[in-house]
C-alpha cells in the first residue's frame, strides 16, 4: 500500500481558498540541500569582499526588476496590501545594497593591542546557517538575515512558514537567476516538525528564527542541545506612549499606521497605546476617526490600506482577545468584529479602558485591533509600558525630547523611537529583550552575529607582562 502525502497547502487569505499545494520534502531531498550548502560553505567563505558584494548588489537588481511579480505573490499568499508589498521589496533590495557596500568594513580586522608584536580580532564566517522565518513579511524577514550573513562568508538554508512556500521558492530563484553559486541559498519545503533535526544536524553551524514566543522557545532548546548559536527574534507588544504636551495630530496619525500596517501582523506593529491623562481623550477620540477611515478590501487593489488576517485561526485569536479584554471591562471604541464577505477579514478595531490583566494589555495581539490605556502621569505611563513579559520596540510622544531620552534609558525594549514609528533599518540594530528574544540582526552588530569573533595573536617580541596562560 502507497502511503499518502500529507501536502502542504497554501490559501488566499482574501478568499479561503486554495492556492497551490506543495509535496514536503523527503529526507532524501532535505539531505541534498544540506550537502550543497556544506559543500559551498568553505568556497563561498574563501571569497573576496568584492565577489560578495557583487552578488548581493545583483540580487538587488533581480528584486527590484521583479518587484511587482514577487509583491503579488506575497499578497496572494498573506494578504497584505499590494503597495505595502511592493516597498517590502524595494526595502529587500536597498539592505542588499547596504549591506554589499558597507559589509567589507564591518568585517575588517580590527586591531587589538596587547603584549603580542601584533595582535588583532578577525571575523570568519562559521559555516551553514539555518534561517526559520515566518509568513508575515515573506520577503524582508528572510533577506534581513541573508544580506549580512552572505556578506559575512556563510551560507543559508531557509525554512520558511508553510503558508508563504510560494514565496521561499522565488526567493531561491531570485538567488539562483542572481548568479549565487549552488548551495549558498537553499529554500527547504519541510514541516517544523523537521526543525530540531535539522539544528542537530553536524552540517548547520548556526540558526537564526523570527517567530512566535513558542517557536524561540523550541529552537533555543534544540540548539542548546546541540551546543549552537542562535539569534530569535520574536514577539513584541510594542508599547506607544503619549504624553500630555504631544503633537496629538502627528501621534494619532503615526498610530495608525503603527498599529494596522500589514494588516497588523507584524511583530514590531504597536499594539499598547498608553496615553497620559490630559491627552485621552483627544488622542483616542483622533485615533478612532482615523482607524475607522481606513479603506478595507482585496489587497490587490491600490486604494485598499487594510486587507485580511493571514490565517482564519488567527483572526479567530484576535477576536477572542477583543472580546475577552471587553467583557472584563474595557470598552469598544470602534470595530469588533469579521466582515460579512469571503476570506478572513476582520474591522480595525480599537479597544479603550485596557488594563493590566485583561488579554490584550497582557498578551500580544496579532491583528487589527488596538488597545489604549490611560496612564495618570509619565512615571505611571512608563511603568505599564514595561509591565509587559514583551521588549521589543517602544515609541514615546512628547514635545520635551530631553525629557523624552531621559525616560528611554527607563524603557525595557530594544528599541525607543521618539516622536516616530518603531522600523527595521539596515543601519540600526534590531531586536529585543525579555521575551522577545536575543541577539540583533542588522547594522555592524548583526553581522557580528554569525561570525567567529577570532583573536589572532603574534609573538616574538613578547613582555614580560604578558598575561598567564589561563
Amino acid at each position: 500500500m502507497v502511503a499518502t502525502i500529507d501536502m502542504i497547502e497554501t490559501i488566499d487569505p482574501t478568499t479561503g481558498r486554495v492556492l497551490e499545494r506543495f509535496a514536503p520534502m523527503d529526507d532524501g531531498q532535505i539531505n541534498a540541500k544540506l550537502e550543497a550548502a556544506a559543500r559551498s560553505a568553505s568556497s563561498w567563505a574563501a571569497t573576496s569582499f568584492d565577489q560578495r558584494a557583487a552578488l548581493l548588489r545583483a540580487i538587488a537588481q533581480t528584486l527590484r526588476r521583479e518587484r511587482d511579480p514577487l509583491a503579488a505573490t506575497a499578497v496572494r499568499e498573506m494578504g497584505k496590501p499590494i503597495v505595502q508589498a511592493r516597498a517590502e521589496v524595494e526595502k529587500c533590495a536597498w539592505a542588499l545594497d547596504y549591506f554589499a557596500e558597507n559589509g567589507a568594513a564591518m568585517l575588517a580586522p580590527q586591531p587589538a593591542p596587547s603584549a603580542a608584536a601584533r595582535s588583532y580580532v578577525a571575523f570568519r564566517p562559521l559555516g551553514v546557517l539555518l534561517a526559520i522565518m515566518p509568513w508575515n513579511f515573506p520577503f524582508w524577514q528572510v533577506i534581513r538575515a541573508a544580506a549580512p550573513a552572505l556578506m559575512a562568508g556563510n551560507t543559508m538554508l531557509l525554512k520558511h512558514a508553510a503558508n508563504t512556500t510560494r514565496c521561499a521558492l522565488e526567493l531561491e530563484r531570485v538567488f539562483s537567476e542572481s548568479g549565487a553559486p549552488e548551495g549558498v541559498f537553499g529554500a527547504l519545503i519541510a514541516r517544523g516538525e523537521t526543525i530540531d533535526k535539522l539544528i542537530a544536524d553536524p552540517r548547520i553551524a548556526a540558526a537564526t528564527l523570527t517567530g512566535s514566543e513558542r517557536a524561540g522557545v523550541a529552537v533555543a532548546s534544540a540548539a542548546g542541545e546541540a551546543l549552537k548559536k542562535c539569534v530569535l527574534e520574536l514577539g513584541g507588544s510594542d508599547p506607544f506612549v503619549v504624553f500630555d504636551d504631544a503633537d496629538i495630530e502627528a501621534a494619532a496619525q503615526t498610530a495608525v499606521t503603527a498599529r494596522f500596517q500589514n494588516n497588523g501582523e507584524s511583530c514590531i506593529a504597536a499594539k499598547r497605546f498608553i496615553v497620559e491623562g490630559g491627552a485621552y481623550d483627544r488622542f483616542l477620540e483622533r485615533f478612532v476617526e482615523l482607524a475607522g477611515a481606513q479603506i478595507v478590501g482585496d489587497p490587490m487593489e491600490e486604494r485598499v490600506q487594510l486587507g485580511p488576517c493571514a490565517r482564519e485561526d488567527l483572526r479567530a485569536s484576535v477576536h477572542e482577545q477583543v472580546e475577552a479584554t471587553v467583557e472584563r471591562g474595557a470598552r469598544l471604541a470602534l470595530g469588533g468584529k469579521s466582515l460579512d464577505r469571503e476570506g478572513f477579514f476582520y474591522e480595525a478595531t480599537i479597544v479603550a479602558d485596557v488594563v493590566p490583566g485583561m488579554p490584550m494589555f497582557d498578551e500580544e495581539v496579532f491583528g487589527p485591533a488596538a488597545a489604549v490605556i490611560r496612564a495618570n502621569d509619565r512615571e505611571r505611563a512608563v511603568a505599564l509600558a514595561n509591565a509587559s513579559s514583551f521588549g521589543l520596540g517602544s515609541s514615546l510622544w512628547t514635545r520635551d525630547v530631553a525629557a523624552a531620552e531621559r525616560f528611554a534609558g527607563q524603557i525595557e525594549a530594544g528599541a525607543v523611537f521618539i516622536n516616530g514609528m518603531v522600523a527595521s533599518d539596515p543601519r540600526l540594530p534590531f531586536g529585543g529583550v525579555k521575551r522577545s528574544g536575543y541577539g540583533r540582526e542588522l547594522s555592524t552588530f548583526g553581522i557580528h552575529e554569525f561570525v567567529n569573533i577570532q583573536t589572532v595573536w603574534i609573538g616574538g617580541a613578547q613582555s614580560a607582562d604578558a598575561a598567564p596562560a589561563e
